[in-house]
Order: C-alpha cells, then structure tokens, then sequence
C-alpha cells in the first residue's frame, strides 16, 4: 500500500500543500483563484504545525487498525479494498463526530459547513495526491513501505555515523582540556 510520509528536515512550513488539498478536494472550481472567491471556503485535508524551521505536515496515516473506522456507527468510514485508503463517503456520514474524538493524529476533522467529517483520503481519484505534487522542497513524498523502509534505514545509518564519531570525545577528555 503506498502512503505519504513527512521527510521533516525538508518541511518549511510554507502551506503549499494545504492549499493544493484545499482546491483538488474541496474546491468547486478546482483553481487557487477560483478558491478564494467561493462560500464557503474550500477545507484542506492536511494540517501544517509548528514555527518555520520546526514545522510539520500532518495528514490522516491509514492506520491498519483504525480507531476511526471502528468508531464510525453509520458506516460512512470505508477502507478502500484495493488502495487500503480509508475515506468518508459523504451521503452516509450523520455528523455524530466520534471518528474526530477517536482520531489519535487529529487527522479527521469536523466540517460545520456541511455536517460531516472530513478526512485526507491520500487522493484516491489520482496517482498522485495534491499536496506530495505541490510540496516545492520534496518534504512530502508518496510511496510504498520499501521505499519508506529503505529512506528510514538511511537516515538511521547516519544518526548511528555520528553517533559513533562524536564517541571519540568522552566527558573525561573534555575535562582533562581545562573546559
């Protein structure tokens, strides 16, 4: 199953994928200019957090064991079979919000324009989701769990590389040189 994952080093906090999100998924008129003039205003499925230099896209993991899912008592939450996305169909979602209370990511979010709950569905419509397309620094990227297995086990080596070369200098050492 592919997914989105956050490479956070590459994060400026620039929104560029809210805004992508916003027009592809909720936009009637599917253009940023477009966007602006409509009422209500287009929604994004994904949420960046935190200060320049510390910030962080979140959008919805697709849990394997989703609480959402479980919580959901109208069935509007439905894991997609072949993607293994879970999305929110629309007409059966009563706006009860308990996927929102048991969401542990803050991923799923209630729509007071429209009674129902929203949630990032990955783009299932496109190859591509808008925010990983849009991300103008690649700090969002889309791919299957080899792909994110292999970038994981590289920024491990490096963390273990610096580790082991900063293990050179000991606590004594720098003691024994008058600092």
């Amino acid at each position: 199953m592919k997914r989105v994952w956050v490479e956070r080093e590459k994060c400026l906090g620039c929104k560029t994928c809210e805004l992508a999100c916003a027009v592809e998924r909720n936009s009637a008129s599917r253009t940023l200019a477009g966007a602006v003039l409509e009422s209500p205003k287009p929604v994004a499925r994904v949420g960046v957090f935190g200060a320049t230099g510390s910030s962080f896209p979140i959008q919805c993991r697709h849990c394997e064991d989703a609480t959402c899912l479980k919580a959901c008592p109208s069935g509007a939450l439905q894991r997609d079979a072949e993607k293994g996305n879970i999305f929110i169909e629309q007409a059966k979602c009563r706006g009860c919000w308990m996927c929102v209370m048991t969401c542990p990511f803050g991923t799923v979010a209630p729509s007071a324009d429209f009674k129902v709950a929203i949630k990032c569905d990955a783009c299932m419509h496109m190859e591509e989701p808008a925010c990983v397309a849009s991300c103008p620094t690649g700090a969002l990227v889309y791919g299957d769990e080899a792909g994110y297995t292999k970038v994981l086990a590289a920024k491990r080596g490096r963390i273990a590389m610096f580790a082991a070369s900063d293990s050179k200098i000991t606590s004594l050492d720098y003691v024994r040189e008058g600092n």
